[in-house]
């Protein structure tokens, strides 16, 4: 039994967290466009009601609020040949796959209702997909360190998907194509060739660790007492909050970054030029936030990320026509901390599943990771909903070529105060978080004496 514990404990490879972390370089550009294109093409360019498209993507993610748990905890309990997690992806990638051509490649007439139809199918697809891979992460390494690398792979790949994304549409408007809908086309394209690969992949030599159990000697919480752990759990619901608020500060400038560009800089063409700009000063700096947390711990590093965004945000109100440096220049300066908001956060998910363990007597990271799942897609659809609703209450029409100075202002106040404030309120349930380093090894330690079945890596080798 020793001998599998020392085992378990060596340090994964480089190569191993590369091969997992490859899934997410499309992964991501399947959500992406959900903020950044989707809302403003079907308003602007299929003509549907702003305010309605807002509401139809945040109204599909409801079904996420029974899916994501049902997901997560038959995860964490049905043990296959396979592994807990690795079969969800297998057979979420094709739905994915469909669900994200039906979304981006739509007929040339839509409707309210096929929008809300084919993005809640997208969203439950992405959720058989998403929820058990980032639950499999989770599990990779016991070490408080090596999660925070571990997520710190799988964002940058994210990022460099969204890197991919954006380099496509500027090979693109080199030649020529600049309409949203050949730009959606080939973004879907890129999904449908490239996601089977790259989970086939990972599948194949990323191995599973065995769920931890605690012995007999310990009790193990079921049924009602279970459930009740989670609102007993603090570090949980502290997670919750900032999730929720972080989530919605940066959601409601992503939707509104297209419309800020069209019709306040008046230079369209600036988007992706300016995003990719955007992701590469995020992925140079991630080396910088992964020492910082190094040093001042997780939860810290995470707060000051969130407060680097929030302080730039508020500059943003003073962009206008043709101030295009500046602009650009807030955008860069703001984007270079969001990967570490990302990885940080699930790195310090996964030190709350340990509390959980302990206090539960059973490896619960499915359930946990869906409940923040149903907090992150609760987020995407209430900043997508404020994005597009807060600025129609002011009067702001994107069909419209000529805007009041009202509305024009209404716009950029909520495009960077409003996330600003939302951003700053999130950083008081993570500065003084209960699980530091110290904790997270005590935590271990108590699960190492009293764990039944230890990592066996060799599941799905």
């Amino acid at each position: 039994m020793q001998e599998k514990t020392t085992r378990s404990e060596q340090p994964l490879s480089r190569l191993l967290m590369i091969f997992y972390g490859l899934p997410h370089l499309t992964h991501t550009i399947v959500v992406l466009p959900l903020a950044l294109f989707i809302p403003s093409f079907y308003a602007d360019e299929l003509g549907l009601p702003m305010a309605s498209v807002g509401l139809a993507i945040a109204a599909s993610r409801l079904l996420d609020i029974i899916s994501d748990p049902v997901v997560g905890i038959i995860s964490d309990r049905r043990q296959t040949r396979w592994g807990r997690r690795k079969p969800w992806l297998a057979c979420g990638t094709p739905l994915l796959i469909v669900c994200a051509w039906m979304v981006f490649v739509p007929g040339e007439s839509v409707s309210i209702a096929y929008l809300f139809v084919w993005s809640s199918l997208l969203y439950l697809a992405y959720t058989y997909v998403d929820l058990p891979y980032k639950a499999w992460g989770a599990e990779l390494s016991t070490d408080y360190s090596e999660r925070s690398r571990v997520t710190a792979w799988r964002e940058a790949f994210g990022f460099f998907g969204q890197i991919l994304f954006l380099a496509t549409l500027m090979v693109m408007a080199l030649n020529g194509i600049t309409d949203v809908r050949s730009q959606l086309l080939a973004i879907a394209i890129i999904i449908v060739v490239s996601q089977p690969l790259l989970v086939t992949a990972a599948l194949w030599k990323v191995p599973e660790r065995r769920s931890e159990t605690i012995k007999s000697g310990q009790t193990i919480r079921k049924g009602w007492h279970a459930i009740a752990l989670l609102g007993q759990n603090r570090a949980f619901l502290r997670t919750l909050a900032a999730i929720v608020l972080f989530g919605t500060a940066v959601l409601m400038q992503a939707t509104l970054h297209r419309f800020v560009l069209n019709h306040i800089i008046k230079a369209p063409d600036l988007f992706a030029p300016m995003i990719l700009a955007e992701n590469l000063g995020s992925i140079l700096c991630l080396p910088l936030w992964v020492w910082i947390s190094d040093k001042i711990g997780k939860h810290r590093a995470v707060s000051l990320a969130a407060l680097w965004v929030a302080f730039w945000s508020i500059f943003l109100v003073f962009a206008g026509e043709g101030d295009v440096g500046l602009y650009v220049t807030l955008i860069v300066l703001r984007g270079s901390s969001l990967a570490s908001i990302f990885f940080l956060s699930s790195s310090i998910a996964a030190d709350v599943v340990d509390y959980d363990t302990v206090a539960s007597g059973t490896q619960r990271t499915g359930l946990y990771f869906s409940i923040w799942g149903v907090a992150s897609k609760f987020a995407i659809g209430l900043g997508v909903l404020l994005g597009t609703s807060l600025p129609t209450l002011f009067g702001f029409d994107p069909t419209q070529s000529v805007h009041t100075e009202t509305s024009e202002t209404a716009l950029m106040v909520i495009y960077g105060w409003i996330p600003c404030l939302i951003m700053v309120s999130g950083l008081p349930f993570l500065w003084n978080f209960p699980i530091d380093k110290k904790h997270q090894q005590e935590l271990r330690n108590k699960i190492a004496e009293a764990v039944v079945t230890e990592d066996l890596m060799d599941i799905g080798k």
